[in-house]
Order: C-alpha cells, then sequence, then structure tokens
C-alpha cells in the first residue's frame, strides 16, 4: 500500500513539472514572438537635420520623398518607396519611378497633402523647396529634412547620406560608396588643378546667370578644384544675374553651361547653344577652344547631393578636363 501510494505521489510530481516546463516554453516563444518582435519594430533613430530632431522607425516600410538626390540614394541602395512626387519633372535616369507602382506625392512645392494623409507614411524625406511645409507635412509621419548645404557641400552630402544609412540599417554600404566617390573627386582634383579656371552659367529661355565657389553649383571649384573665373561671384540660389558682356570680359577657359528650359521643358527642346554660342562669347578662349560643356541638367538642376548624382557630377567635370 505504501509503495503504491508513493508511486501515485510520484506520477503526480512528474505530471505538475512537465505541465510547468511546457508553460515556460509556452512562455517564452510568446515573447520570441511577442513582447521581443514588439520591441523590435519600436526600434528608432533620431536624426538631427536642418529643421529639427524627428524620431523614425529603423526600416521605415512607408516612404514618401521629394528631393529626387535622396530618391537616387535609395535607388541606388535598393531600398524601395511608396511615393514621390510626379507633378513636375522626373530626372530621366529615374524614369522608373513615373509608373503606377509609385503614388503621386504632389509637386516640389505643392505637396498633396490629402494623398500623403492616405499612404500613412512612416517616414517623409524634403529638402529645400518643401521646407516651408515641414510643420504640416510633421503632422503626417516623420519628416526629415536631406537637403544639401552647398556652403558645405561635401560635408552636408556625406551627413545626409549617413543619416540614410542610420535609419535604413546600411551605413557599411552607405559608407563603402562615400570611400569611392571621395576618390574619384582626389583624382579630379589632380586633373583640375591644370585646367584653367571656369565659369558656370544658368541659362534660363534668354536670360543667363553666374554661379561662383559656396554656389548652387560651386562644387565645382569648392570640390572638384576647378578655378573660378570671378571670384566674387555672390552665393545664391539663383545665381548673379550677368550679360555675355560679362562673359567675354571674364573670358574663361571652361564655360559649363546648364540649361534650366530642357529641365523643365515638356518637349524637352531648347535652342540653349544658339544662345550661348554667340559673336560675343565667340571671343573667349572657351569657345576658340571648343570647351564650352552643357552639363545634365537632370543631375546639376533637378537632383544632386546624392550617391548618384554627385558620382554624375564628378564624371561630366572629369570628362571635360580631358
Amino acid at each position: 500500500m505504501k509503495k503504491s501510494l508513493l508511486f501515485l505521489m510520484l506520477a503526480v510530481f512528474l505530471l505538475i513539472m512537465a505541465a510547468c516546463g511546457s508553460s515556460d516554453e509556452s512562455n517564452n516563444a510568446e515573447g520570441d514572438n511577442g513582447s521581443d518582435g514588439d520591441a523590435q519594430e519600436e526600434q528608432t533613430v533620431t536624426i538631427e537635420h536642418e529643421l529639427g530632431e524627428t524620431e523614425v522607425p529603423v526600416n521605415p516600410e512607408k516612404v514618401i520623398v521629394f528631393d529626387f538626390g535622396i530618391l537616387d540614394t535609395l535607388d541606388k541602395l535598393d531600398i524601395p518607396v511608396e511615393g514621390v512626387a510626379k507633378s513636375g519633372n522626373i530626372p530621366a535616369y529615374l524614369e522608373k519611378y513615373e509608373s503606377d507602382e509609385y503614388e503621386n506625392i504632389g509637386g516640389l512645392k505643392e505637396p498633396d497633402f490629402e494623398k500623403i494623409a492616405e499612404i500613412d507614411p512612416d517616414l517623409i524625406i524634403i529638402s529645400g523647396r518643401q521646407a516651408d511645409s515641414y510643420e504640416e507635412l510633421q503632422k503626417l509621419g516623420p519628416t526629415v529634412h536631406l537637403g544639401v548645404d552647398t556652403t558645405r557641400y561635401m560635408d552636408s552630402f556625406e551627413e545626409n547620406m549617413h543619416k540614410v544609412g542610420q535609419i535604413f540599417d546600411v551605413d557599411d554600404q552607405v559608407s563603402e560608396e562615400l570611400q569611392t566617390i571621395e576618390d574619384n573627386i582626389a583624382a579630379l582634383n589632380d586633373k583640375a588643378g591644370n585646367a584653367g579656371d571656369a565659369l558656370i552659367i544658368l541659362a534660363n529661355d534668354d536670360k543667363i546667370s553666374a554661379y561662383g565657389q559656396n554656389s548652387r553649383f560651386g562644387i565645382i571649384h569648392d570640390v572638384f578644384g576647378v578655378s573660378a573665373a570671378d571670384e566674387d561671384i555672390e552665393a545664391s540660389t539663383h545665381g548673379m544675374n550677368v550679360s555675355f558682356e560679362y562673359v567675354m570680359e571674364e573670358n574663361p577657359d571652361t564655360l559649363y553651361v546648364i540649361d534650366r528650359g530642357a529641365a523643365v521643358a515638356t518637349d524637352g527642346e531648347t535652342n540653349t547653344s544658339d544662345l550661348v554660342e554667340n559673336d560675343l562669347t565667340a571671343n573667349t578662349e572657351a569657345y576658340k577652344n571648343d570647351r564650352i560643356f552643357y552639363l545634365n541638367p537632370d543631375v546639376w538642376y533637378l537632383s544632386g547631393g546624392g550617391l548618384t548624382s554627385v558620382q554624375e557630377m564628378i564624371n561630366e567635370i572629369d570628362a571635360s578636363l580631358e
């Protein structure tokens, strides 16, 4: 009788222990798929930017982008986006984003707030053209300003790229891309030192404006090392209004032309070469030596500040120095 009671008590004890073990395993499993998973989903990073600080989820799923330089960066890094600014001119090298696969979030200066609210984005990336809409966009989703500060182009560009790396957990890949760009710039600097001086102009219909150091296109002088024909051009977004008499007087060895009309024209046709190559510029060394270069406005006017666009800028200036 005692032996039977002992066996019964032992059996009950083993059943209780087995039940406890199952409960622990179940709790652990729930922890792995529940609390830990929730913690991982809630992982965020605080991004400091020109307009403030924004807490952003790591690896956000629904991303909308207004800045084409950041868009070409995300494209380069194979990071998907939900929506882009289609009410305007998307650079030709990013034409895939014109498809219906991507939502239209409005224009560069006129965001479609209703569509953005419908998307309910996890991240909104803007730059200078949308700065005035920052507060309104911030109400619709975490908003980060990643425009380039042209007065410190490379520092600003690299900071933006590392912020992208932080947000999407790809900073090692970003660092590799930046190292390649830095190496290419160093090689370009060696060429630029013996290339004479240059003048940068933006052609807009029948008007032209000049850009110098620390300006919108000042990367040619400040980073790539090409000497400026006029070192007294005031830095500004819209450039210094000039005439072709001014171009003739400055007499640059190289003339770089960015055609705004080609960037915004719906039919893609402009007559900028007829405007620029006239009787006055014919007196310049740039004209005489066939050193007038029409830079790609998609890269220089519409985008810039991205992993792809900055490399394309390097390639174009490098080619002009051959």
